[in-house]
């Protein structure tokens, strides 16, 4: 008798064993085939669709793994052969489990959201300024979401536990976080601020993404927009960490506010003596020979005279910022080579009249060139 119970009881041992196995092998062989063909990249599709692929395999891989296998799992409880104190917090936890991984499937279709909404536009395009509007609502929006799934991810779990006591511990829980979160909003009215700031940037769109800034008098690019804080790349590598609430607040320049294309200037500085009609001449070649400039703008004027030299300034377009930059740099050099070779006299200099001897008379200075020479004071010796 003992030993028929015995093989009673191991039969359905081995047939609980049987299920469980059967339950983790069907749950990887529908998994490895449902993101086999999601990995295979057809001859036939259009580049987006297969790039959509990898943002899926690699976001919902192994969440969707571990929501199979424990959904398997829980299908297999009814012909386990588990006693009830033990099935009962068993099947519970495994309950409590699914909702998490649940949550985490839940974050990684957010990403894969995100992805198939920004893939279209290159943040790296020459003209980018509706990418770089894309992508920064696309990340403020994605912090938003994955909040909101936190938080019901949490609710759930607490929802999960089959005793109305609980359900009314959590309910005056959750309560009990609202106050919290009403005192915490009071006195951390920064961080609250940062937070109601993101979403004015990410709707107002003050600044996005990968726009070239100059903030406290620093150069650089937006690298990240986080929910309380914004990462400026400064041109040297440097990061400059600014509050998100400063950028409502205060003012600050936007190189690529509406277009990614910019002016820039190259000042000479010059004697009267040089021919603005060659300055002009050789600016508008220097341009034409470099792949920097846009052609558009090109323009070469006197704008300042001062008692010693005469301002001139070359007036270029470029693309974006760094090739305008790069461009002035490049007009600068050229230009100064140029006067180098050719009019070497036309830099800027001082004049001097000679002092006189003591019994010599000082020479009257006369119209024409000798009125542009400076008079010195006649120094009387002792």
């Amino acid at each position: 008798m003992h030993l028929a119970i015995y093989m009673k009881h191991g039969h359905e041992w081995m047939l609980a064993v049987f299920l469980l196995s059967g339950a983790i092998l069907f749950s990887n062989v529908v998994h490895g085939i449902t993101f086999a063909i999601i990995k295979r990249r057809r001859k036939d599709a259009t580049p987006q669709q297969n790039a959509a692929r990898p943002s899926i395999y690699r976001h919902l891989n192994h969440p969707a793994r571990w929501v199979f296998l424990t959904i398997c799992v829980l299908t297999t409880f009814p012909w386990l052969p588990i006693p009830a104190q033990i099935a009962t917090p068993l099947r519970l936890t495994l309950h409590i489990v699914l909702v998490v991984l649940s949550g985490w499937f839940a974050v990684g279709c957010v990403y894969v959201m995100q992805d198939a909404l920004t893939r279209r536009y290159d943040i790296k395009a020459e003209n980018n300024v509706r990418a770089r509007r894309i992508h920064t609502q696309m990340q403020v929006l994605r912090r938003v979401l994955i909040s909101f799934i936190i938080i019901i991810d949490i609710g759930c779990l607490l929802w999960t536990f089959p005793d109305p006591q609980l359900w009314h511990y959590g309910s005056g829980l959750l309560a009990s976080a609202g106050v919290a979160t009403l005192v915490l909003a009071t006195a951390l009215k920064p961080t609250v601020g940062n937070l109601l700031a993101g979403l004015q940037i990410a709707f107002a769109e003050p600044i996005r993404i990968d726009d070239v800034v100059i903030v406290q008098g620093e150069w650089g690019r937006i690298e990240e927009i986080t929910t309380t804080y914004v990462v400026v790349c400064i041109w040297d590598l440097r990061r400059l960490i600014v509050p998100l609430s400063y950028f409502i607040e205060n003012p600050f320049q936007n190189w690529t506010r509406d277009r990614s294309d910019l002016l820039g200037t190259a000042f000479l500085y010059t004697d009267y003596t040089v021919p603005v009609a060659a300055i002009r001449e050789h600016f508008a070649k220097v341009l034409e020979g470099s792949p920097l400039w846009d052609r558009k703008v090109c323009s070469t004027q006197v704008t300042n005279l001062s008692e010693h030299t005469m301002e001139i300034r070359c007036l270029l377009s470029a693309r974006n910022s760094s090739e305008q930059f790069d461009l002035r740099c490049l007009v600068r050099e050229e230009m100064v080579r140029f006067i180098q070779e050719n009019y070497p006299e036309a830099f800027p200099r001082t004049r001097f009249s000679s002092l006189p001897s003591s019994g010599e008379a000082a020479p009257v200075p006369g119209p024409g060139p000798a009125s542009l020479e400076r008079e010195l004071p006649r120094i009387s010796r002792q």
